[in-house]
């Protein structure tokens, strides 16, 4: 008696459900359970006293990721997003492949070869503004640079004026170099007198142990690598010291895309910003991960840089929801770079940033 009310009542809540003119459909299995479909794809199951709803997954857009530079502990927060399954949950399947530097995954963005990844903020305006890619940041990774000049303390150098008449070394396009005199004019010292060596950045720790350099291009996050290349205690001078305004990495994107696709955008860059939150909240583990996912990788090598990046992602008296950029610091940037006449072009703000995309 007991079952054929309950069927009674469902088969009733079926007929009040079809009457109501709602968009929904409703069907009734053989077991007696009342199955409906909402609009937005969410199904309810009912069986008794007991409802259980459950929403259809999205359907999954491939995104192509490049890191900033190959696979280090900086650009594991990538991968925390792949193995947390931020991007399963935005509907993503995201390919993440290493980079070679800003202007090459600029450059290879632009092309439609991949759809994101982190560029310098200062080198990519100068990109933007002097190469006319049509790319525009869509949310900061480190809201200070973590650019830096690295030496050891068998140098005896120990304060920025100690840099003049000494010998430089670094990639030419590096970030490093670019920032070079803006860092020196902050600083206070001549940096005509410094005598620059070009290098390829994998041999930038062997100059220095060497003594053939005096002190080498590096970001903050490098000082383990340094100590174990010299066996000397790392000194480093860090650019957000003398230049706070200045942003580290954007996560770059075609302005086709955003423009095209906002949708995926807003999801990639969430589940991105989860996975760099995650990240910096769990250093041990974001560094297990990436070792995990590259082998040859040191996971507690890469938790150090993890570590050390934290305060730049978000630093003392940052308020605002991690990635986020703030215009008037952007343009702060843009001016400086244009009063050192290193942009052939003039670009403004809404050229190199899109709104819109953390905290919404």
């Amino acid at each position: 008696m007991a079952k054929r009310m309950a069927l009674l009542f469902v088969a009733l809540a079926m007929i009040l459900a079809a009457c109501s003119g709602d968009s929904a459909g409703t069907t009734t299995t053989e077991s007696g359970e009342a199955t409906t479909t909402t609009a937005g794809g969410d199904t309810t199951t009912t069986a008794g006293e007991e409802t259980t709803t459950t929403s259809e997954p999205l359907e999954a857009v491939e995104i192509s990721y490049l890191t900033s530079f190959s696979t280090f502990g900086r650009d594991a927060y990538v991968y925390v997003a792949e193995e947390m399954g931020y991007f399963d949950e935005a509907g993503l399947d995201v390919t993440i492949n290493p980079g070679s530097g800003t202007v090459d995954v600029m450059k290879l963005i632009a092309a439609g070869t991949a759809d994101f990844g982190p560029g310098d903020a200062a080198t990519a305006i100068i990109t933007i503004a002097n190469q006319g890619v049509e790319l525009k940041a869509v949310a900061a990774v480190q809201q200070q640079t973590l650019a830096a000049i690295a030496t050891t303390e068998s140098t005896g150098i120990s304060e920025p004026s100690d840099l003049e008449n000494k010998t430089f070394a670094d990639a030419p396009g590096s970030t490093v170099r670019i920032l070079f005199p803006f860092f020196a004019d902050a600083a206070g010292f001549d940096d005509s007198t410094v005598e620059f060596v070009a290098s390829a950045p994998p041999d930038l720790p062997r100059l220095l142990a060497s003594g053939e350099v005096d002190y080498i291009g590096q970001f903050v996050v490098g000082k383990g690598l340094i100590e174990n290349a010299t066996g000397d205690t790392a000194v480093f001078f860090p650019y957000a010291d003398y230049l706070p305004d200045l942003y580290g990495n954007l996560i770059m994107a075609r302005t086709e895309m955003i423009e095209e696709q906002p949708e995926v955008v807003e999801r990639f860059v969430a589940a991105l910003m989860r996975g760099l939150e995650y990240s910096i909240n769990n250093p041990e583990e974001t560094g297990a991960i990436l070792e995990g996912v590259m082998p040859e990788q040191n996971g507690d090598v890469a938790a150090g840089e993890v570590v050390i990046m934290g305060p730049y992602v978000s630093p003392d008296g940052f308020s605002g929801p991690i990635g986020s950029i703030d215009p008037a610091k952007l343009a702060v940037i843009i001016s400086q770079l244009d009063e050192a006449g290193a942009l052939e072009n003039p670009v403004s703000v809404d050229d190199i940033f899109a709104p819109g995309f953390v905290g919404g």
